[in-house]
């Protein structure tokens, strides 16, 4: 099912605002925020006590709001889970939740509050909006009553859904998305019987929004983009980071080239689940971003914006992926590999021996090239080349082809593709390619401190390698090129095969 939010008030409006009001530049505004949460409790809290909590949670959402409004941001996003925080059974949540109408209804909630029943928090965060004169992207909670008639209908007789919600700078609710690929731990809300493609015009270009998980799926994420052809997509998320391969802020800038789209990307602040990692991404690279794992305090970016990049003569080519890997020969080499975990994928590695040199490794249908310069080959630490190619079966199911280059956590080849921080050998050339099946690739580069290496210091050539341009010593903690098969997937990430209702 594909959703458009186009509405007969505002048909005439909408043509005004392209023709008229049309911008070539915005500026788009995240807010990294450090939710506070409830106590955990199986049972539910009264409705004034959820209020409480979920004020203070918008207390501070208010400030970066204000903020970013003097600064002249259009728009920001602010993170999943961002009113209300995590800690819930399926019982406790009930008391956050609001009653979210379909934007076709037309309302501004911080004029008509009682339209659609008790509904404070959405008219709190229309007030803000309005009053600011600035779109404003949240993730609450809605529910939906069901009966006895509808089979799937959970036995407590209502629907509660993660939701996205958008008020524009009039605070008039224009967009609603119910996340459709849930993440395993969850269990507080339901899956939607469809996918819903959510995307709606401003001045500032067309946009599209999903959440979290929903970003490493086809549908409804790539869909957005590929198929409605979003400028920019909206990016709520509580995203903790699983070093090395996906950590928030390299993966989400990585989605953002290889999809060639802008992303504005707000995840929520809480260092003891190592959640940390927004920004503000483009096609042609980081506009922004934070990663912060000593502090507790949020933070708030701003990035001036191309509103339609596609139209623009510095958008980037397509990226044919495996045009290299495939006209090469694999580099011969006489050491073995050997086997080693990231994140539950068992990839086939190979260590690097000496300081420059030529490698390939291979798993089933991927073979991984890599060429490189160390400045020097330090004994203290290790690197290795990885493949995997399979489907990832914890926490979800989605399908891989990914080539790594990484240091190992300690000089025991065991420790390859366990988490590390830091990293003290430069790697002065680099090259690295594979024989994808994909045409969607996410390219990765990781210095020391997890860290995003600037643009100028690398490229990923249009024959699909990632490599070198400087010259300049790049204290390498991790490259890859994260490869998603999406017709090999389950019908939803967050459900293996067979168990969609």
């Amino acid at each position: 099912m594909i959703t458009s939010y186009f509405f007969k008030y505002g048909a005439v409006f909408a043509l005004l605002v392209l023709s008229v009001g049309a911008l070539d530049t915005f500026i788009a505004a995240v807010y990294e925020h450090a939710v506070i949460i409830p106590n955990r409790t199986a049972t539910p809290v009264p409705k004034e006590e959820a209020l409480l909590l979920m004020n203070k949670n918008i207390d501070v959402l208010e400030k970066a709001v204000k903020l970013a409004a003097r600064q002249g941001a259009h728009i920001i996003v602010t993170p999943e889970d961002g009113v209300y925080g995590w800690v819930f059974t399926r019982e406790a949540l009930y008391p956050y939740l609001e009653e979210i109408p379909h934007p076709e209804v037309n309302w501004i909630p911080c004029k008509d509050p009682q339209r659609f029943g008790y509904t404070p928090v959405q008219e709190r965060l229309s007030c803000l909006a309005k009053d600011n004169s600035i779109y404003i992207v949240a993730n609450i909670g809605d529910k939906k009553p069901c009966n006895a008639s509808d089979p799937q209908c959970p036995s407590d007789g209502r629907y509660q859904y993660n939701t996205n919600v958008v008020f524009d700078s009039e605070g008039r609710l224009v967009a609603r998305y119910h996340k459709y690929n849930l993440f395993a731990p969850e269990i507080q809300f339901d899956f939607p019987k469809d996918t819903e493609h959510v995307t709606f015009d401003t001045p500032f270009g067309k946009l599209g929004i999903f959440t979290c998980f929903d970003i490493f799926s086809y549908d409804p994420a790539v869909v957005v983009v590929d198929e409605l052809q979003v400028d920019s997509v909206l990016y709520p998320t509580a995203w903790y980071n699983t070093l090395p391969l996906l950590s928030a802020a390299p993966f989400h800038s990585a989605w953002a080239r290889a999809l060639r789209v802008n992303l504005l990307s707000a995840n929520t602040h809480n260092t003891t689940m190592h959640m940390t990692g927004s920004g503000i991404y483009t096609p042609e690279g980081v506009k922004a971003y934070y990663y912060d794992m000593e502090t507790e305090s949020g933070q708030l970016m701003l990035s001036e914006l191309k509103a339609r990049p596609r139209r623009e003569p510095t958008y980037p080519a397509a990226v044919d992926w495996s045009a290299y890997a495939r006209s090469v020969k694999p580099f011969s080499s006489e050491q073995s590999d050997f086997r080693g975990m990231i994140y539950f994928d068992e990839f086939t590695f190979t260590e690097l021996k000496r300081n420059t040199g030529n490698y390939t490794v291979c798993q089933k249908d991927l073979c991984c090239h890599l060429t490189y310069k160390m400045s020097e080959k330090r004994s203290d630490e290790v690197y290795a080349l990885g493949a995997f190619d399979g489907l990832h079966m914890v926490e979800g199911q989605y399908y891989l082809q990914v080539c790594t280059l990484l240091k190992c956590q300690t000089t025991d080849l065991r420790t390859c593709g366990e988490p590390v921080g830091s990293a003290f050998t430069n790697f002065e050339e680099f090259s690295l390619s594979g024989t994808f099946g994909t045409s969607y690739v996410f390219p990765q580069l990781i210095l020391s401190g997890s860290q995003l290496a600037p643009e100028r210091h690398y490229e990923v050539s249009r024959d699909g390698r990632l490599k070198s341009r400087s010259g300049a010593p790049l204290p390498v903690l991790v490259m890859a090129l994260y490869g998603r098969m999406f017709e090999n997937d389950p019908p939803r990430l967050g459900q293996g095969p067979g168990k969609l209702q």
